[in-house]
């Protein structure tokens, strides 16, 4: 069955939203996904199909995201395609409409929109930087002043912004990345205040660390050198999981990844020591990496790939030594750096 003649729910069916679910099923929820069509998008759409929920994914792609739509349907879930781009207010008004003209309703939206720019920043031309501002920050607003109208109108609902380790810890070489990454938690935070007396609308944050997804292969590269995370990196159905987990039990944030809370709490107690740390160990990397030719990548135009995984964990464990050493490294830092303010207060 195509997701444009997937039949519309029963108003018995539009009752109940995450609030009425069960860990074993979201067959009455509605969620609106983007960045649907690979990486996290796409194995959230899936863990989402397998617990029954309605889905309406977006992505720029339209052949790639019908792809994930036939999928989801062939787990048994309701789904409806919509290619948007996230940049555009208007598409993700529409976005918005043809969910709850489709299903009658939405009880759940998630801003899964991410795109990156590698390279120093002077190497890096304005308008990409512009453009990862535009996808990231914006496209979570634009996505949010969509829905929250209607959560209001219901007195219910759960708006998710995935975020990253990168909203909290500076990453050198993508300045505009972790420029919106900072603006999404601060803009998350801000929301989550406004709606404070609603309490059946959360606003929860997700901030996983480096993750195995095509996303920075996608991503674009003025660089000079071939790039991939450092490990060790997560698995995209973990996350995929923490989302689905959201559902029926919303939280403000959901770290995950071993490097998550330690990378907080060094960068709370030591900022200009990390970034330091970090620059060294970015600039070496991109010393000893392979040459590549410098790509806009998906910036501008959609991804073609629709896989789920990078690739990047069957490679990282050669390195997972300097990694281990870093962070012994900047703990040791830490702990001079605390020793030395105490003293210094005595």
């Amino acid at each position: 069955m195509s997701p444009l003649s997937a039949a519309k729910p029963s108003p018995s069916d539009r009752s109940s939203g995450p609030a009425d679910a069960t860990p074993h099923t979201l067959r009455q929820v509605v969620v609106v996904l983007t960045g649907a069509s690979s990486g996290i998008g796409r194995a959230a759409a899936l863990a989402f199909a397998a617990q029954g929920a309605s889905l309406v994914l977006a992505a720029r792609n339209r052949e790639t995201l019908q792809s994930v739509a036939d999928d989801c349907e062939r787990a048994g879930a309701r789904a409806l395609a919509v290619p948007t781009d996230v940049t555009d207010p208007a598409a993700m008004s529409a976005l918005a409409q043809a969910a709850i003209d489709h299903f009658g309703q939405v009880d759940m939206w998630i801003n899964n929109v991410g795109v990156g720019a590698v390279g120093r920043f002077e190497d890096t031309p304005l308008a990409s930087h512009r453009r990862v501002v535009e996808a990231n920050l914006l496209g979570h607003m634009h996505g949010a002043y969509a829905i929250v109208p209607h959560f209001l109108a219901r007195g219910r609902g759960t708006l998710v912004h995935m975020i990253s380790l990168g909203g909290w810890v500076a990453t050198p070489y993508a300045a505009a990345y972790t420029a919106s990454k900072f603006g999404i938690r601060g803009f998350s935070e801000s929301l989550r205040a406004e709606l404070s007396g609603h309490p059946g609308i959360h606003v929860c944050e997700v901030f996983p660390t480096f993750v195995d997804s095509p996303g920075m292969s996608h991503g674009a590269n003025y660089s000079g050198h071939r790039v991939r995370p450092p490990p060790p990196v997560v698995d995209p159905r973990r996350v995929a999981n923490a989302l689905v987990a959201l559902a029926t039990r919303p939280r403000a944030r959901t770290y995950i990844g071993a490097q998550a809370r330690p990378g907080i709490l060094m960068h709370a107690l030591a900022p200009h020591l990390m970034a330091r740390a970090l620059g060294w160990v970015g600039g070496a990397a991109m010393r000893h990496a392979a040459p590549a030719d410098r790509t806009d990548g998906n910036l501008f135009e959609p991804s073609r790939g629709c896989a789920i995984d990078g690739g990047f964990r069957q490679k990282a464990r050669s390195a997972d030594a300097l990694w281990l050493g870093l962070g012994a490294l900047a703990g040791v830092a830490v702990a001079a750096c605390l020793s030395s303010n105490a003293r210094s207060t005595r």
